[in-house]
């Protein structure tokens, strides 16, 4: 009898640990999903992979540079986070705009164009890219090269407006978009 007593309470200790052994892990998990929910757009955009996960068209490169200037101009972040979200932007660069707009001018150019924003109270308001079909592909000296309207509607003391830029995109060495070039575009501009 002391022996099934015996065996009876190693099996209660054992199946207890394990219940706590997956509850544990289970627990842990819980937590890391909860956090990853309650990140702020700016630290979702710093975490992107984009030497994993890069985008695989044009129009996708554009939508991801988008949110990358709706945090610059419309969320708060720290000098870390503004430093990081201008390294994920420049990733998504081609080689030749790189070596034309060096990291440290970047970030003075940057920094002023932002504070330009604040200044005058302006707010990206939302953005927006062209379809697909409206992506025009070219070959211009061997390269393959993509054109890609995106339209910024802004907020400025309340005054609405629409503006338009065309991103000139080159697929690299590695098959990857890369913008070469951004203007701005002619528009329908409308005040609200």
């Amino acid at each position: 009898m002391k022996k099934n007593m015996s065996a009876v309470v190693l099996a209660v200790i054992c199946i207890a640990l394990i219940v706590g052994v997956f509850w544990r892990i289970n627990s842990s998990r819980d937590v890391s999903v909860e956090d990853m929910v309650n990140l702020t757009e700016v630290q979702k955009v710093i975490t992107i992979d984009l030497d994993k996960n890069y985008p695989e068209t044009p129009r996708e490169v554009v939508k991801t540079y988008n949110r990358i200037l709706s945090c610059f101009y419309r969320e708060e972040y720290t000098e870390e986070e503004l430093r990081d979200l201008g390294n994920q932007a420049r990733k998504l660069f081609d080689q030749e705009l790189l070596d034309n707009n060096p990291e440290e001018e970047y970030f003075k150019s940057l920094k002023a164009d932002i504070e330009d924003y604040h200044e005058k109270s302006k707010v990206i308001a939302s953005t927006s890219v062209c379809d697909s079909n409206d992506v025009k592909y070219q070959t211009i000296d061997g390269d393959e090269c993509a054109y890609v309207t995106a339209s910024y509607f802004i907020n400025e003391n309340k005054q609405f407006s629409r503006t338009y830029q065309t991103y000139v995109l080159r697929k690299d060495e590695d098959g990857k978009w890369k913008i070469l070039v951004f203007y701005q575009t002619e528009g329908e501009s409308s005040d609200a």
